[in-house]
């Protein structure tokens, strides 16, 4: 499903397996909250061969994979979709690496410079996103916003601050 106009399909909830969840900065922490925020405030997500309603995710890491399994609203069990990790592996230390710079420049830096730094944040925010996308296109139809902010909740799972 690539045409995410078609997409009738939205999270109601989102959850992190608190066992997965290493030991986390106050940065990341908030980055987590803002993300499932935004993320139930507008998204768009429709598992393939589920059209429609509304849908429980849970995120959680097992033996170096992602899992993500899906729920009805009401409880009934959708689908469970693993994925390995190694496609988001340098993209995700590339990003925390620019995120400890954005951190420490909004206390000391100008703000053309925070904002050179957003940027570059940005962009590989955006890329792995699309590797995101490009991993579900069979199994999950999400847009560009909502693979955003699912790809923030994949690093805080990877976050070994």
């Amino acid at each position: 499903m690539t045409d995410t106009d078609s997409i009738t399909g939205r999270l109601v909830s989102v959850t992190l397996d608190a066992a997965s969840i290493g030991q986390i900065s106050r940065e990341v922490e908030h980055e987590r909250q803002v993300a499932i925020f935004d993320l139930l405030e507008q998204n768009s997500f429709e598992p393939v061969g589920a059209p429609g309603g509304e849908f429980v995710l849970r995120l959680s890491l097992v033996s170096n994979r992602l899992v993500l399994q899906i729920f009805r609203a009401d409880g009934e069990p959708v689908t469970t979709h693993i994925l390995s990790l190694t496609p988001f592996r340098r993209i995700i230390r590339d990003y925390y690496l620019v995120c400890d710079s954005y951190y420490e420049a909004i206390k000391v830096s100008t703000p053309s410079q925070i904002e050179a730094i957003d940027m570059g944040r940005r962009a590989l925010h955006d890329e792995g996103a699309q590797i995101l996308r490009d991993k579900l296109a069979d199994k999950i139809a999400i847009d560009k916003l909502t693979a955003r902010r699912l790809f923030t909740l994949i690093a805080v799972l990877r976050w070994k601050g």
